[in-house]
């Protein structure tokens, strides 16, 4: 698996912890920016270039102010199930009941250390498989079309 990261300023710095932290955890790293802090750049930017490498296979990490903005802009990509997470459980239903593939934290409101448990959680757990979890999201497909 290669966890794509991506943040604007609000996340960049939060961003570039988390992409250590998980290459020294032995994952695949491919960063999407924004590869050094500029204080008038625009999270939508990095939101669709991370949303367009996890569309094709493999997962996401957005972080911006509030989560929520990156959130918004990666979800408008078809195939694209991106949640904003506040802790361990949340990352936990996130993956097992919703496949989510891309997860938004905040760089603003959530510590280094609570972000790692967070990350750690959302990558380890695996989607159900549950019947009616698989006709959820089979219902948020139809509605891309």
């Amino acid at each position: 698996m290669i966890v794509h990261p991506g943040a604007d300023h609000a996340g960049f710095a939060l961003k570039e912890h988390l992409k250590k932290y998980l290459q020294k955890k032995g994952y695949k790293v491919k960063d999407f920016g924004a590869y050094n802090f500029v204080k008038t750049d625009d999270y939508p930017d990095y939101a669709a270039k991370v949303a367009r490498a996890v569309q094709k296979k493999d997962v996401g990490i957005l972080v911006c102010g509030s989560a929520e903005g990156v959130c918004i802009a990666a979800n408008k990509i078809k195939g694209i199930r991106a949640v904003a997470v506040w802790n361990l459980q949340n990352a936990k239903l996130s993956r097992q009941h919703n496949d989510a593939n891309i997860l938004c934290l905040s760089g603003w409101q959530l510590p280094k250390k609570t972000a790692e448990k967070i990350v750690m959680t959302w990558l380890t757990t695996p989607f159900s498989g549950i019947e009616r979890h698989i006709r959820r999201i089979n219902k948020i497909r139809r509605l891309e079309k």
